[in-house]
């Protein structure tokens, strides 16, 4: 859908103003909050972006071992240091990364001449920014080369063998049986290592992990295989966690296309700090707008620890809250991949109807966000025929509501991950809807006053009373009260919470500023 598409259901456009009015009053004290603060992660995804790479002999990264010297210091900024140290020793970045991995202690020297650390400075933002444009630019080209067989909603399968040369080859599979977009699910609890490791990896548990070099693998294993079948494969991956600013720039680094990269995930549902996930959330972003990488929200996982019609406003609230950050970080509507999911009781009366609706709304209020549509999973029992049943409805109502990515439902969900023929089912059941209702929705208008187009309203209407309670308490303390997800996060605990650190009056960081410059948020 787009802006000039015709509203099916006749929300009133004056709610739908005052709910983002709402979110953005809701998110200014947040986003002064992020301003004046830096995590350990940003100072070390900076390092990596100006070129700090490699691991010591105990497999600790050479970002991580910088910022652990400086401690406290980071206040200032990690990148004076590091551009100090390559000034003072002559190094190239690759010199000196390995200077570090053996131990030398670049934190303690005194910085070198501001001027001298400006035009350093520039010259590897400019490095970082070539590759970034050339990514963009290879992307873009190859979408345009094999535009008569970009999908809608394009269809998005997981692999996750814990062994990156079997997902290689599981992906590969899985594109030449027809899908746009293969995720790489990392290894459980991943997102609580405040480490990103090194590295191809064989090993992982219910995923693989997310490096730098495991991006590159499946990365030219997808170009190869789009090559072959004339379509671009686009790769994904998890900028999420406690190192959610370092993957976004490994994956600007190595071209992923999208990331899973919600502002409130990491705290509900990981028990990340709050303050942490909020300022590691805008350096992210900030990194993915630039590269072009469309982020996904994860407000399906609202409705796994609550119900998905009595809670269906948190997930619209959550959406524009969401809208509203990735606008802060200068994220455009096209690169919003806002989440939701088909999650209610299968034994509810009319319940498809609710579905139709809350995935029409989503697609009325977003109209140029490319919304990530979600499957059954918290109803599925290992019934292969009912799950199977549940899929195709799903897949009518992702189609129908043009949803713009469409995570595809697997027959086998609760039963095992997905064997390679289950990726296939699944992508023949939803091109077969997809190519049988094709311009079906088009014939089809809601009556007013009926059960799609009031409970699209009522959920609206719940939403703004929703978002006038979160702008009187203020999100940290509604999120301390458990209105998301009937989850309560202290806003002075949870993980990462020692690794936030107030800006000084002198911090520096030019890959901030390089960022704000070129989005425009200046």
């Amino acid at each position: 859908m787009t802006t000039t598409m015709k509203s099916k259901l006749g929300l009133s456009r004056a709610k739908i103003a005052r709910a983002r009015k709402l979110a953005g009053a809701i998110a200014l004290p947040v986003q002064e909050f992020i301003t004046g603060h830096t995590t350990v992660t940003v100072e070390r995804a900076t390092l990596r972006l100006l070129g700090a790479d490699g691991v010591n002999a105990d497999g600790v990264p050479v970002p991580n071992l910088i910022v652990a010297a400086l401690g406290g210091r980071c206040s200032d900024g990690a990148a004076r240091c590091y551009i100090s140290a390559l000034i003072r020793s002559g190094k190239t970045p690759a010199e000196l990364n390995d200077a570090v991995a053996r131990g030398v202690d670049i934190a303690g020297a005194e910085p070198a001449d501001r001027a001298a650390i400006e035009k350093k400075a520039a010259e590897l933002v400019a490095a970082y920014d070539r590759r970034v444009a050339d990514n963009v630019a290879r992307r873009n080209a190859e979408l345009e080369r094999y535009k008569e067989n970009i999908k809608s909603p394009m269809l998005y399968v997981i692999v996750a063998t814990g062994n990156i040369y079997e997902d290689v080859k599981q992906a590969e599979a899985a594109a030449i049986a027809g899908a746009d977009v293969v995720a790489v699910i990392r290894t459980t609890a991943q997102s609580l290592l405040d480490y990103v490791p090194y590295g191809a990896t064989t090993e992982g548990f219910g995923g693989t992990y997310a490096t730098q070099e495991n991006f590159r693998i499946m990365r030219r294993a997808l170009d190869e295989t789009g090559a072959r079948e004339k379509r671009y494969i686009r790769l994904v991956n998890y900028a999420s966690g406690l190192c959610m600013p370092e993957i976004a720039a490994m994956g600007s680094l190595e071209r992923l296309d999208m990331m899973l990269n919600d502002s409130m995930y990491g705290i509900l549902f990981r028990d990340i700090n709050m303050y942490r996930t909020f300022v590691d959330q805008n350096f992210s972003r900030m990194i993915n707008a630039r590269a072009g990488i469309i982020i996904n929200t994860g407000e399906d996982n609202y409705l796994t620890t609550s119900d998905a019609v009595e809670k269906a406003y948190t997930v619209l609230a959550s959406q524009l809250l969401n809208e509203r950050f990735a606008c802060s970080a200068g994220l455009a509507p096209g690169l919003m991949g806002l989440g939701h999911a088909f999650e209610m009781n299968p034994g509810i009366k009319n319940g498809f109807l609710y579905e139709l609706a809350q995935a029409q709304m989503a697609r009325e209020i977003f109209p140029d966000a490319p919304l990530k549509y979600m499957p059954p999973t918290k109803f599925m029992t290992g019934d292969i025929f009912k799950g199977l049943a549940m899929n195709t409805m799903f897949n009518f109502v992702s189609k129908a509501t043009h949803q713009g990515i469409q995570l595809l439902g697997m027959l086998t969900e609760a039963i095992h991950t997905p064997f390679m023929q289950d990726r296939y089912l699944a992508l023949e059941n939803a091109r077969y809807v997809a190519n049988n209702i094709e311009n079906f929705y088009e014939e089809v208008e809601f009556r007013r006053g009926g059960i799609i187009a009031s409970r699209a309203q009522a959920v609206l209407d719940e939403t703004l009373g929703f978002m006038e309670q979160l702008r009187g308490k203020g999100l940290f303390a509604a999120i301390e009260e458990g209105m998301f997800a009937d989850v309560k996060r202290p806003r002075d605990g949870g993980k990462g919470f020692g690794g936030v650190y107030e800006k000084s009056p002198s911090y520096y960081n030019p890959l901030e500023t390089y960022f704000r410059r070129e989005l425009k948020l200046d």
